[in-house]
């Protein structure tokens, strides 16, 4: 294998090195959106605070009380410390994916 190189277990190259369409299919890329707005990374974290509220995790919820009206540094600082809570919990996987979602485009916050 060549170094930096990444082989996914299970995908096998058509003769000629290219990748068939179930290939293609099976290692497709998630693709996020990185160029959210203020209102749209708002909106996310209404969602996970209403989410967070109804499966009973007000741990989470309440770091996002007020998104409406929070600063960019209490935004980011309660999307690290929620990402931060959520860590080692996969039955929160979810919700701990909608903040990485909104962490990566923290950048954007004006």
């Amino acid at each position: 294998m060549a170094r930096g190189v990444l082989k996914w277990r299970g995908a096998r190259s058509a003769p000629g090195g290219a990748m068939s369409d179930d290939e293609e299919s099976q290692n497709e890329t998630l693709r996020w959106p990185t160029n959210l707005d203020r209102a749209a990374i708002v909106q996310r974290l209404v969602q996970v605070r209403e989410a967070a509220a109804s499966r009973g995790l007000p741990e989470v919820a309440a770091r996002f009380a007020g998104a409406e009206t929070m600063t960019a540094p209490q935004i980011g600082a309660g999307v690290i410390s929620a990402l931060t809570w959520l860590q080692g919990k996969p039955e929160h996987r979810e919700l701990a994916t909608r903040l990485e979602m909104v962490a990566m485009n923290l950048k954007n916050l004006k």
